[in-house]
């Protein structure tokens, strides 16, 4: 009995022991340990403003001319002058002569019309004169041998012959009258104030009638096609093209290091869709693209291209944000009055390159991330910028 004790009460000891200490150690207080909260995160921030939006609509094109012509000549013959602005480049008014060609021939076809037309007036007077003739004739016979119901036949009056003449000389007139207009067709004048784009002709070489000439268009307008989405045509005002309104619009080119800007007006749609591409075409103008009438810094030149911001229909009162300020396309962080974020979910009414219009989901005047920091978690502490 005496050894089992010496061999149980060891155990009974340390487990006394053990239970003690676990005891002591749940009584003992425990230090109050806060984790730290994480630091606060540097953002960038902007303030929701509402306003009234007016939409806007862009577009790229190339600057083309809306009047186009090939002069060819009309007659033919060597040219034997040409304007000092009958070259590439360069610029002419409405009326200047472009280019002569030799008269000689059609001033030689002019003088032998005159002089047939003047023979036919001849013929046409003396058949004036025997018809009169005929028929004192015929009276004089008519009295020696009086009928009843008796009358001269248009043989006997030389109608036929009178009206051969007269014939004839309507023919000849119509052969003076385009020898006429063909010595005019020599001097070679500008349709419209314009610039030469392509000189084919110069002086010394031969042409026939139809030679082209030049390649000309005209200075007073610009047209510039812009193509329109399915899903932008809606924030245009089409119903004022149709009506013969316009709409404003905004045209910007980057030539060397500068860029320029140019004032126009879209006058009408082209009215189709593209099969392949589902885009219809709009058509904007410049007046005076070369600047030839008013003090332009730039002159608008044909085959410029350009970038057109088209002013379209009101949107009513909006807020605009940048388009990077919402994460996953439709969240906004907004920053509360303890400069923690949350996320907010926005309605979008349209968004361009820039930026996205909301119509709800965040409040006029809030404060919102403009930049989205990584991983963001609803309720992080933030401080500001600048």
């Amino acid at each position: 009995m005496k050894k089992t004790l010496k061999i149980v009460l060891p155990f009974v000891f340390v487990i006394g022991a053990t239970v003690l200490s676990i005891n002591m150690f749940s009584a003992a207080p425990r230090p109050n340990f806060t984790p730290p909260e994480p630091p606060a995160v540097v953002v960038s921030v902007n303030e929701a403003i509402q306003a009234p939006v007016t939409f806007m609509v862009e577009s790229q094109g190339t600057v083309s001319a809306r009047t186009r012509t090939t002069l060819v000549s009309e007659v033919s013959g060597q040219i034997i002058e040409v304007s000092p602005a009958f070259v590439s480049g360069g610029f002419f008014r409405k009326g200047d002569i472009l280019v002569r060609i030799d008269p000689r021939n059609y001033q030689t076809a002019l003088k032998r019309a005159q002089a047939d037309v003047a023979r036919s007036q001849t013929q046409v007077a003396t058949e004036s004169a025997l018809a009169g003739y005929a028929y004192e004739d015929w009276k004089k016979l008519r009295e020696l041998n009086a009928k009843p119901g008796d009358t001269p036949s248009d043989l006997t009056l030389r109608k036929p012959q009178m009206q051969e003449a007269l014939a004839g000389l309507a023919s000849q007139e119509a052969a003076l009258e385009k020898a006429q207009e063909d010595l005019a067709r020599t001097v070679i004048r500008a349709p419209y104030d314009g610039m030469v784009r392509e000189k084919v002709a110069d002086v010394g070489q031969y042409v026939n009638a139809g030679t082209q000439m030049a390649k000309t268009f005209a200075v007073d307008l610009a047209e510039i096609r812009l193509p329109i989405t399915q899903s932008d045509l809606r924030y245009l005002d089409l119903p004022r093209l149709r009506n013969g309104g316009t709409l404003p619009v905004t045209l910007t080119s980057q030539i060397g290091k500068d860029t320029y800007t140019w004032e126009g007006q879209v006058v009408r749609s082209e009215g189709v869709f593209d099969e392949a591409t589902r885009i219809m075409y709009i058509v904007a103008q410049v007046d005076d693209p070369y600047a030839l009438f008013a003090g332009k810094t730039e002159p608008l030149r044909v085959g410029t291209f350009v970038t057109a911001q088209i002013e379209g229909v009101p949107g009513g009162d909006l807020i605009a944000v940048p388009r990077h300020a919402l994460s996953r396309g439709t969240t906004l962080w907004v920053v509360d009055e303890e400069s923690r974020i949350y996320p907010h979910d926005v309605q979008i009414v349209r968004t361009d390159e820039a930026f996205a219009y909301l119509s709800g989901g965040v409040d006029p005047g809030a404060r919102y991330v403009s930049i989205p920091i990584d991983q963001p978690l609803p309720g992080q502490k933030v401080k500001f910028d600048g």
